[in-house]
């Protein structure tokens, strides 16, 4: 071998270990900082601006204790993985604010001082095999305020920056924020009336169990319908159908809003719950026909809301029961999976399913200065129904429904600056005269907004009365309370959502994204839509054949012999199944083109996407060989 041979290998040896060398002293130095580059298009691994602000606003000093079981051997494998990222992710919140974040990480072994800490601040230690347990929580203090997170499951990664942020302001603002409730049904409870202990009730009704749940986070509030004025102290107003609202309260609202107070209002264009109150059959159509919405502020806003109609979904319809008690699919009471739930919003992103009976939808476009974001929808299998109909039962729906392929929307959320739904101030205010000074105090209504404010509208308010999303069930005298559905939850996730602090709302989830084929969801969706149309018109011929089977069923003279088959008859049927058999088919044909077609497509992304990268590392090879060499030769 000669001495050129000799140097250019021993060159490529030292190449290839420098190179070994800086990429280890560079993972060692970055790791040892915690900085690393996010190249995800939406940006899920760094911290969002409502975070930052939270954290720059800080001025006390937060602890935050990690509870982490180091061992390998007690510790599985993706829950450790996981504790890394939650470690990562603590480290970029002490980059944040490094004079306030102060980490602590501890290995709460048994009989260990760090175990007694976990204990102390609330941290649970879950059980695995052998009897052992292995903790994985956050215990988040200032000064003498505490927020812990018992277990951080990785169910709740896409949520886990939101979580963090929201505990570090909880123990940075400990007072509890007030809320505000307004309603024409009895969510407060009820005393019991004389005339009800004449019929032998001496209770009333208990208050419901959304309420129960709000105020063990919050100081709640009643606030009567006929509020002319929002009390300064409420943070958050939730108004529950708000039936028969005079515009003086509408006009409270409306101030409410726009001095920065938070609303959550629950409308309904057909409360079943309020017609049971007025003594109405929910089932028979009877009784007045109640609905709910906030009219004047809805316009200003650019909200249309139909009073009069409610959804009709054939893709979340629900099993109910009917006249006699016989099982009946009614499509206007709604059974909502995740797919009807925007899981890239904060409230929303864990609720997988509700119920909703004889839900609305809102329409519009937001008026200049505000956005909105849809966090319910109906399927696009759906349908709006006059709601008197839709108390007729099930099958009045069904025997007309006639998708019109539109989702709808059934939860809101409008952010931005709003402006005022009475320029001409509270309405019945007597004007002053013409002549008449101008009096300041008598004009000091706003016009709008100074900052950004939110605005979350849910249509549909029965979702919240007991029966339509707990059990409740007496054990040994202790109320026991079996939650049936997520409708509760996104009551108390709005809510919290709502009365934090205001960057909390536009901290984002930092879920990554599911990513669908959307060429291949296109295409598919293109073939279903020539599917049904090929059953159409498939049905229309079976029609047009049975009106033909029957006119000529009424044509003939001798009726008595009209369970004898014509000629005539005879010759339709036989097109008939003839007309079957060649639409069969091309059914048949469309199916095995539509697999054939969507297979194609993801075995050629498939290969695109295991190809492209060895292909692409390949070709710069050859390039950088091919520079290579001709340097080599110009020597």
């Amino acid at each position: 071998m000669n001495s050129k041979k000799l140097g250019t290998f021993f060159f490529s040896i030292g190449g290839v270990a420098a190179a070994f060398v800086i990429v280890v002293v560079l993972n060692f130095v970055f790791s040892a900082v915690h900085t690393r580059i996010d190249l995800t298009e939406d940006k899920v691994y760094t911290l969002s601006d409502g975070t930052r602000e939270i954290l720059k606003n800080l001025d006390t000093k937060i602890t935050i204790r990690f509870y982490y079981t180091q061992d390998d051997k007690q510790m599985p494998v993706f829950l450790k993985n996981y504790a890394r990222r939650i470690e990562d992710l603590l480290y970029e919140y002490r980059q944040v604010a490094p004079k306030y974040i102060k980490i602590e990480k501890l290995d709460p072994q048994p009989d260990t001082d760090a175990e007694d800490s976990a204990n102390l601040d609330g941290i649970d230690g879950q059980m695995v095999q052998m009897g052992e347990k292995i903790f994985l929580g956050v215990a988040v203090s200032s000064l003498d305020q505490k927020f812990a997170i018992p277990f951080l499951t990785p169910q709740r990664e896409r949520l886990l920056e939101y979580d963090l942020s929201r505990a570090i302001t909880r123990v940075a603002s400990p007072e509890k924020p007030v809320v505000g409730v307004m309603s024409a049904l009895p969510v407060m409870g009820t005393r019991a009336t004389p005339q009800m202990m004449q019929q032998g009730q001496f209770q009333g009704q208990p208050e419901w169990m959304a309420i129960t749940e709000l105020k063990n986070d919050f100081e709640v509030t009643e606030v009567q319908l006929t509020a002319e004025e929002i009390p300064e102290d409420v943070d958050v107003l939730m108004v529950i159908h708000p039936r028969g609202i005079t515009p003086a309260t509408e006009f409270a609202i409306d101030q409410f809003v726009l001095r920065g107070g938070k609303l959550v209002a629950f409308v309904d264009p057909l409360s079943i719950i309020d017609r049971q109150n007025n003594g109405a059959n929910s089932q028979m159509g009877g009784g007045p026909q109640t609905s709910s919405g906030l009219d004047k502020l809805f316009a200003a806003w650019g909200v249309g809301f139909d009073k009069s109609k409610v959804v009709a979904d054939q893709n979340f319809m629900t099993q109910t029961s009917g006249r006699n008690g016989q099982p009946e699919n009614n499509m206007t009471v709604l059974s909502l999976s995740q797919t009807a739930v925007n899981t890239n919003e904060v409230a929303t992103s864990q609720i997988s399913a509700l119920l909703m009976a004889f839900a609305g939808s809102f329409s519009g476009t937001p008026t200049e200065g505000l956005t909105e974001s849809v966090l319910l929808r109906s399927s696009a299998a759906s349908q709006m129904v006059e709601g008197f109909l839709a108390t007729m039962g099930a099958e009045a729906i069904a025997n007309d429904f006639k998708p019109d392929n539109s989702e709808k929307k059934l939860g809101i959320r409008l952010s931005g600056k709003f402006k005022t739904a009475f320029p001409e101030g509270k309405p019945g205010a007597t004007p002053p005269a013409p002549d008449a000074p101008v009096d300041e105090k008598k004009d000091d209504h706003l016009k709008v907004s100074e900052n950004e404010n939110h605005v979350v509208l849910i249509a549909d308010a029965d979702m919240l009365f007991d029966q339509f999303c707990v059990r409740v069930q007496n054990f040994f005298g202790q109320r026991v309370v079996q939650p049936l559905n997520a409708n509760i939850s996104l009551a108390q996730n709005v809510i919290e959502q709502m009365a934090g602090d205001e960057n909390l709302i536009n901290a984002r989830s930092r879920a990554i994204k599911n990513r669908p084929f959307t060429l291949i969801a296109k295409m598919r969706t293109e073939a279903e839509e020539r599917y049904r149309s090929k059953i159409k018109d498939l049905e229309g011929e079976l029609q047009e054949t049975q009106r033909n089977l029957n006119e000529l069923q009424r044509a003939k003279e001798d009726q008595n012999q009209k369970f004898i088959l014509s000629p005539e008859q005879k010759a339709e049927l036989a097109k008939f199944r003839e007309l079957q058999v060649e639409t069969n088919r091309k059914l048949k044909d469309l199916r095995k083109d539509l697999r054939r077609e969507i297979d194609g497509l993801q075995n050629s992304l498939k290969w695109k996407n295991i190809l492209a990268m060895p292909v692409a590392v390949i070709l710069f090879g050859l390039i950088i060989g091919f520079i290579k060499r001709q340097r080599t030769a110009a020597r």
